[in-house]
């Protein structure tokens, strides 16, 4: 199990106290780029799916925008 295999499983079993820059390493990891707009927004996107997600930069992230970012990356694994 890879590093950020595991840290996802701790993004599902506690959405709480993360970091934007844990939520952009994550996401990196399973092939999202990240686009900083230069203000206080970070969009994630990737290729293979339609949807992307926006996530305020504030500290620490909702739960809200870290279980939705885990949502994504499941529909990932899903089709591939």
């Amino acid at each position: 199990m890879s590093k950020t295999t595991k840290t996802l499983a701790k993004m599902k079993a506690n959405p709480r106290d993360w970091r934007i820059d844990q939520l952009e390493t994550i996401a990196e990891g399973f092939g999202f780029s990240v686009r900083k707009t230069g203000g206080s927004h970070f969009v994630f996107i990737h290729e293979a799916l339609e949807e992307q997600i926006t996530i305020p930069s504030r500290r620490p992230v909702k739960p809200i925008y870290v279980t939705k970012l885990v949502m994504l990356i499941e529909k990932l694994e899903k089709e591939s």
